[in-house]
């Protein structure tokens, strides 16, 4: 069995990580989506909050979970006798950074392999931090969030619910 680990901090999970999620499910024999919990971060999302999102938006998905790590993905992936991390790209600036990453990560466990996605060119532009900030002063994210999330981004930011969601 073929199991890849697709990490990151999601916060929150955009229509993007979503289009990696199912393209790799069809891939692997198993994904699983590891929500990172980082301390040197603020999130807008609890950790909590943010698993709980990405189960409701890929409960469909039989051979897709979701868990919560803290520290070392190698770790975290031979602790889940997982030997691939997936890691989706957006564009030829996200690959120099996660080349940096695969390359060290190989360094301290050269029996797991980074796997690069490229997301699909309708989300190449579509990142956690851009949805926050169109959420965070009242534009719509419908299309860029699953609407579980877009829910609950309108609450976060006290925002009313538009029609039809």
């Amino acid at each position: 069995m073929i199991v890849a680990i697709y990490p990151g901090s999601f916060d929150p999970i955009t229509n993007g990580h979503l289009d990696v999620i199912d393209r790799a499910r069809k891939i692997f024999d198993r994904v699983i989506v590891a929500v990172l919990r980082n301390p040197h971060k603020v999130p807008l999302f609890t950790v909590e909050e943010r698993k709980l999102m990405i189960e409701e938006a890929v409960r469909d998905l039989p051979n897709v979970e979701v868990e919560v790590f803290d520290g070392l993905l190698v770790h975290f992936a031979r602790s889940k006798g997982c030997r691939i991390i997936l890691r989706g790209l957006r564009a030829i600036s996200d690959y120099e950074y996660e080349t940096q990453i695969a390359l060290i990560n190989r360094k301290m466990a050269p029996e797991i392999e980074t796997v690069f996605l490229p997301t699909s060119t309708e989300y190449s532009y579509l990142n956690s931090t851009v949805v926050k900030e169109i959420a965070r002063f009242g534009g719509c994210v419908r299309g860029l969030v699953p609407p579980g999330v877009e829910r609950r981004l309108r609450e976060k930011f006290g925002l009313p619910m538009v029609k039809g969601r």
